[in-house]
């Protein structure tokens, strides 16, 4: 996206709490809209054969998320839509009204998910592994030192994390760690990059509003404590929605190689993920852990070292995979090496 509406993003964490199969029309995530996100929605429907000139009226007529089902054809037709452009649109409102959306926090079920893709299991073992990218952060690399100061005054205030420790309590350690990320890939890119809190994404299928969404980038998890399973299933849902509504400015063909990374934390465990149409890999059986102790205080101590030496190495995986997708080509054929030299049998 050229701005801050228009630019896509990829979600980062589910923090939607209904529980159950909820499902809403794609009319009401739409009537919440208002003039620029109803364009931004509607460019990326590329069906719909609408131009710069059509979204122009559109925004020039001040129509928003709610108005938008009310208008007619004809009163398109008067505002100087031609008559294709303005059948497209009434259509597509009628389709809006009938289109069920589920939401993300609704998918409980881990099987239920990666049965789309060929597994048939509960779990993450028989899911394939991919070799993440990871960049080396030097011990003295000021960011990280930085980073580590914001760890060490949340220790001092907080206390040792544990699982069960208070969401917003853990979110600080994650917030920290994708920050310090986000600064050093632009030190290394020189590309402008931003995060999100709190982002809503619409997908063909899902709906809901992620934790984090670092612009045109991987998508974060932040999982419920230790239910690391249903936050993969979730994560999986969003890279799913995100895939489909960053299509816009591919190029025909491109899509069956278009990957995102997917990131699920409890703060302390992180497991990485790797998405692409009709694939999902992982990048390890078993979570990258960081011991958030306040015996870490001492920097003369042990689990300082060990705190020190997990951060770098999380931060160094984070770091490699933005780096990636920020400066990925956008060519299909370019995507289709990286994807099949990503897929890895085990």
């Amino acid at each position: 996206m050229s701005s801050e509406t228009s630019t896509p993003y990829t979600p980062a964490s589910t923090s939607t709490t209904v529980p159950g199969n909820e499902t809403v029309s794609l009319m009401e995530e739409i009537k919440k809209y208002k003039t620029e996100a109803l364009i931004e929605y509607l460019q990326k429907e590329e069906d719909l054969g609408l131009d710069d000139d059509d979204f122009e009226i559109i925004c020039k007529q001040k129509v928003n998320g709610r108005t938008f089902f009310k208008i007619t054809k004809e009163e398109l037709r008067s505002a100087g839509l031609g008559l294709g452009p303005a059948t497209a649109l009434v259509d597509f409102a009628k389709e809006c009204k009938d289109k069920k959306l589920r939401s993300f926090s609704s998918y409980l079920s881990l099987s239920e998910v990666l049965a789309e893709y060929g597994y048939d299991s509960d779990g993450i073992d028989s899911i394939l592994l991919f070799s993440p990218l990871t960049y080396e952060i030097k011990e003295d690399n000021e960011i990280l030192k930085r980073c580590m100061e914001e760890i060490l005054g949340r220790l001092c205030s907080y206390g040792t994390l544990q699982l069960d420790s208070l969401e917003a309590m853990r979110n600080e350690y994650v917030v920290a760690l994708l920050h310090a990320s986000i600064y050093i890939v632009m030190d290394l890119t020189d590309k402008e990059l931003s995060m999100r809190p709190q982002y809503g994404i619409v997908g063909e299928e899902s709906r809901g509003w992620v934790d984090y969404a670092i612009k045109t980038l991987s998508v974060i998890t932040k999982d419920k404590q230790h239910k690391v399973l249903i936050g993969i299933a979730q994560n999986i849902k969003q890279l799913k929605s995100t895939c489909k509504t960053n299509k816009r400015k591919r190029k025909r063909g491109a899509d069956d190689f278009n990957y995102l990374y997917g990131i699920v934390t409890t703060g302390q465990n992180w497991h990485f993920l790797l998405y692409s149409p009709r694939k999902i890999s992982k990048a390890s059986d078993t979570a990258y852990s960081i011991k958030f102790t306040k015996k870490a205080l001492d920097p003369n101590s042990e689990k300082y070292q060990s705190l020190c030496k997990s951060v770098r190495k999380v931060l160094g995986i984070i770091v490699g995979l933005l780096k990636d997708k920020a400066c990925a080509e956008e060519e299909p054929e370019r995507k289709r090496v990286r994807i099949e030299g990503y897929q890895l049998k085990k």
